[in-house]
């Protein structure tokens, strides 16, 4: 008797356990619904997602969160790492305060902000891909393009050979105008002179086009972890950024760029300024006293020295001198006097012959026993239509064009 009671239990536990397991898979099933008016079928599921006959979430085309997105925000010059864990794997951008966190998932920094700030619409900085958290579904949107494009600023070869052509001003997102290449570079700390070099390599035409173009250099070989070809992507990245027509703000940080330079040299620092002055130059050119021929890479135009009395409310006067005036000690009529601790001699330098690009460097600092001393004298210089033709010796000038 025993044994037939406890066989109608063992059958009931067994129903029971089978009506259960019935009615969790119902629940998590899914369930199809047609659209009143339309052909189109929608598949609910348990999570949240909808999907269409395509196969596609519906939310992704429909998020909500999209006026939450405060452009004003967004930075991406900067490095790309989470700002918790401070990890470059999985980085994500949140489009709402611009802060940079890792990972999706439900333990991840960035699900654990959106959560508790309210903030859904994050970017994939390695894909470009919009995401919703905490949802966790792509958002596929053409008004987030121009977020895409200032990540990422893209030149077709068309566009490219147009930059010297095109004169326009166009206007950030902030509402200042600007000229495409023509934008500031921040100062970090003591990078200004790294900002200056960087400025005028931008504007070389045959270096520029070549770091404008991707496909010019993302199929080369390299290995992982290759620093020198990180360093070449990062000075495109920059020089695509200063030349982007449609950036939101009118000033570019290289940050990435030098973070890459400074892991590679020490020869250029961030936080503090490097005078271009080395041993070889002291022992092989100090003291040489005559030379016919002289190949350059910069010319140094000598600023005047600055007033030593101040102006009649007690301020350091700021002198002003003309690039013509500067440029005059190439004439070949100009003497400079040159002192050594040996001697003193008198030195006139005039031009020959001119390469295709000019690099002219102002002397600023200069080195006394104690300290470093900048001549703040502003240089005017016009923009456009400079004719360094006329400081070419003149049996030289007729083949200058």
């Amino acid at each position: 008797m025993s044994s037939l009671s406890f066989v109608p239990h063992t059958v009931s536990s067994v129903s029971g356990h089978k009506r259960k397991h019935e009615k969790t898979h119902k629940k998590s099933s899914k369930r199809i619904k047609r659209s009143e008016g339309s052909d189109e079928e929608q598949v609910y599921t348990g999570n949240g997602a909808v999907y269409n006959d395509q196969n596609e979430d519906t939310r992704s085309r429909s998020c909500p969160y999209l006026d939450t997105i405060r452009r004003n925000m967004l930075d991406f010059d900067f490095e790309k790492l989470c700002s918790v864990s401070l990890s470059h794997l999985n980085v994500y951008a949140c489009l709402i305060c611009g802060k940079y966190f890792q990972g999706r998932g439900n333990s991840t920094h960035a699900y654990t902000h959106s959560v508790s700030e309210s903030h859904h619409v994050f970017l994939n900085l390695e894909t470009r891909r919009f995401y919703c958290l905490p949802d966790d579904y792509e958002i596929l949107d053409g008004s987030l393009e121009d977020i895409t494009y200032l990540l990422n600023p893209t030149f077709s070869t068309p566009e490219i050979l147009a930059l010297d052509s095109y004169s326009k001003m166009v206007r950030a997102y902030n509402g200042l105008t600007y000229y495409p290449g023509v934008v500031g570079l921040n100062n970090i700390k003591a990078n200004d002179y790294c900002n200056v070099i960087l400025q005028m390599l931008s504007h070389i035409s045959p270096l520029r086009n070549y770091f404008l173009d991707i496909k010019n250099f993302e199929n080369l070989p390299s290995v992982s972890g290759d620093q020198m070809m990180l360093l070449v992507q990062r000075f495109s990245e920059l020089i695509r950024k200063l030349w982007n027509p449609r950036n939101f703000k009118t000033h570019v940080s290289p940050h990435e760029f030098l973070q890459v330079s400074l892991f590679l040299s020490f020869s250029f620092l961030i936080f503090r300024y490097i005078i271009p002055f080395s041993i070889i130059l002291s022992v092989f050119l100090l003291f040489q006293t005559s030379i016919s021929d002289i190949n350059f890479f910069y010319l140094t135009c000598d600023l005047p020295p600055p007033p030593l009395y101040l102006d009649e409310f007690k301020e350091n006067i700021i002198p002003q001198v003309s690039l013509a005036t500067l440029l005059s000690k190439f004439n070949g009529v100009t003497e400079k006097e040159y002192k050594t601790h040996r001697d003193s001699t008198l030195r006139r330098f005039e031009l020959r012959r001119l390469p295709p690009y000019l690099i002219l460097y102002m002397k600023r600092f200069v080195k006394n026993i104690f300290t470093l001393e900048k001549n703040p004298t502003i240089v005017n210089f016009p923009i456009r239509s400079i004719d360094f033709g006329e400081l070419l010796a003149p049996e030289f000038r007729a083949k200058h064009r």
